[in-house]
Order: structure tokens, then C-alpha cells, then sequence
């Protein structure tokens, strides 16, 4: 899998100008509805596929029959990059919907921007019952971009709501581009081991409840953070982040580099022209980075013996 090709990518237009303007005023923008029932219940049907360990890959090994699907996704709060390893996943990354989206948004700030977004990461998050949330936090923390055209699409697996763990977000804190500082919080029953942001008024959030279908997108330097699932079923969702093709991701410092001129390559083009194309794409291989629960020791033992037992 990667992308190969250099032609223009070309995406419907899905959303309006007041959506967008929406979007640029308060850093978050909420789609109901775009994806179908039988979208979601394939993407369902992946999650269980890659906790199975369906796929080839190093961090997911096959489990026995004698889990059940509920207990094998229940063991995962989060696989990152589940789209190395799976053409599904890798599918509702390119979907036209939502880069359709991403072309009018993810950089609707800059004046001059074509609509051109390059993708770079994937989370599916599975969020069992009872697990924690985490604090507040800018994603552009973790995935530093060169014009603050990161941007996270949000894929509601299940409807969020206040009890199972939504987003909840402050809006228009994206808008100076500042970085709040990180500590560590005093708070482990609601937020996971992540450092939380501070030095802000969080007391205008408001929470992001949505159903099933819709879709979420938020810039990089909205802060934002989600509660424990208080529920009693999943909170399934997968998120990727993208940004502006134009400008340069980097997210790692190799020797021999200038920060200046650093340009991870392990991207996939989505809309619009890569103008960086000549330089290549790095190759994903076969692993995904993982989270697992604590509920893993709640449940039944794995016999290694049994494995690829299908």
C-alpha cells in the first residue's frame, strides 16, 4: 500500500461558506450524516478484524475462537496507523466525503491555498466502558505543521454523547496559535496517562454530542479533551489528521537534518496536488502502534497455543 500517483486528485464540495467560515471562527466543525449505515457497520466489522489479528502485522497477533469479538476490541482503548495494515481503514482515509470536506477546510485560513491535504495519521479508538477519557490537549502538540493547517476528521462509530466519553472543545481557542504549556494532571479516574494543557479558561466548552454517521473536524490548536465512558457499550471512533500539502511535516528530526527543512514522507496525498511528490513516500510496513486497557486483565486468558486457531 502508499500512495504511487502524482495527478491531481480531484473531490466533490460538501460543505458551505458560512460551514466554513464556521470552521475558521471557531476552530471545530460538525457534519451529521455523512457516512452511511453500511459505511459504518464496515468499518465496525474492520475494528474486529485488526483486534482479531486478521491482519499481518507484528502487534496483532491472531487471537483463539474462544474470545468473542466484544472481549477481543475490548482489550484495545487505540491502534494508531490502523491503515498500514488495512485497506479499509485506508479506504475511509481517501473517502471522497470527507476529503471533499478537508479540501475546503483544513487550511480555509490561508488566502492563496488550492485545497491541496496530505494525511498522516490514523487512531481508531474502541473507548470500552469505563475507561478514561483524555485531558485537555492541542493536537499540533504532538504533530507540529508549518502553517497550522493540522486538522483532525473525526468518524463517530457510535453516537457520542456526555455519558459514553464525547469531545468537548473550547471554541475559538485556535485561533491565536499559541501552545499552551503540558503537566502532569492529578485526575487518573477520569483522564489517561497524557499530560493535560493549562493556563486557559476552560469554563466555555461545550460538548460535542453527535450521532452515529456524523463526522467531527477540529484544528490542530483547538484544545480539547473527553470524559470517561460512563456508558455501558463502546465509544468507537476513528479519527485521522491531515493538513495543507503544501507545507512540510516535521514531525521528526532525523541526523543530519535542519528543523527547518525536515519533511516526514509516510503520507498519503487526499485532495488536490502533493508539490513534494518528487521527493518520494516512505514505506508503512507491517506494524501499528497500540494502547491497550486495563481491562485486559479482566478478562479471559489468551492460550497462546490456540492462536491462529480461526
Amino acid at each position: 500500500m502508499g500512495p504511487e500517483t502524482t495527478e491531481r486528485i480531484d473531490v466533490p464540495k460538501i460543505v458551505s461558506d458560512k460551514e466554513c467560515q464556521f470552521f475558521i471562527d471557531n476552530g471545530y466543525l460538525v457534519v451529521p450524516n455523512l457516512l452511511s449505515k453500511s459505511e459504518i457497520d464496515e468499518l465496525r466489522n474492520d475494528t474486529v478484524s485488526l483486534a482479531r489479528g486478521k491482519y499481518e502485522c507484528d502487534s496483532l497477533k491472531p487471537l483463539p475462537d474462544n474470545v468473542t469479538d466484544d472481549d477481543a476490541i475490548g482489550r484495545i482503548l487505540c491502534i494508531h496507523q490502523p491503515h498500514f495494515i488495512s485497506d479499509t481503514i485506508e479506504k475511509y482515509v481517501k473517502h471522497p466525503k470527507i476529503c471533499g470536506i478537508l479540501s475546503q477546510i483544513t487550511a480555509a485560513h490561508l488566502p492563496h491555498w488550492d485545497g491541496s491535504v496530505k494525511c498522516m495519521q490514523s487512531m481508531l479508538f474502541v473507548k470500552p466502558p469505563n475507561f478514561q477519557g483524555q485531558a485537555w490537549h492541542q493536537d499540533e502538540i504532538y504533530i507540529p505543521t508549518r502553517d497550522r493547517s493540522l486538522i483532525g476528521a473525526w468518524i463517530a462509530m457510535d453516537d457520542a454523547n456526555v455519558e459514553n466519553g464525547c469531545l468537548w472543545v473550547l471554541p475559538g481557542s485556535h485561533r491565536q496559535g499559541y501552545l499552551y504549556p503540558q503537566r502532569d494532571h492529578e485526575n487518573p479516574d477520569e483522564f489517561d496517562f497524557a499530560q493535560e494543557s493549562y493556563g486557559f479558561d476552560g469554563s466555555p466548552e461545550v460538548p460535542v454530542e453527535v450521532e452515529t454517521g456524523a463526522l467531527v473536524f477540529f484544528n490542530g490548536y483547538l484544545l480539547h479533551r473527553s470524559r470517561k465512558n460512563r456508558g455501558n457499550t463502546f465509544r468507537r471512533v476513528l479519527v485521522n489528521h491531515y493538513c495543507n500539502s503544501w507545507s512540510l511535516l516535521p514531525w521528526s528530526i532525523r541526523e543530519g537534518e535542519r528543523p527547518a527543512s525536515a519533511d516526514r514522507r509516510c503520507v498519503i496525498p487526499v485532495s488536490g496536488v502533493d508539490p513534494y511528490s518528487w521527493k518520494g513516500y516512505d514505506e508503512y510496513g507491517k506494524n501499528v502502534g497500540l494502547r491497550t486497557c486495563k481491562a485486559v486483565s479482566e478478562l479471559p486468558p489468551i492460550n497462546p497455543e490456540e492462536n491462529g486457531k480461526q
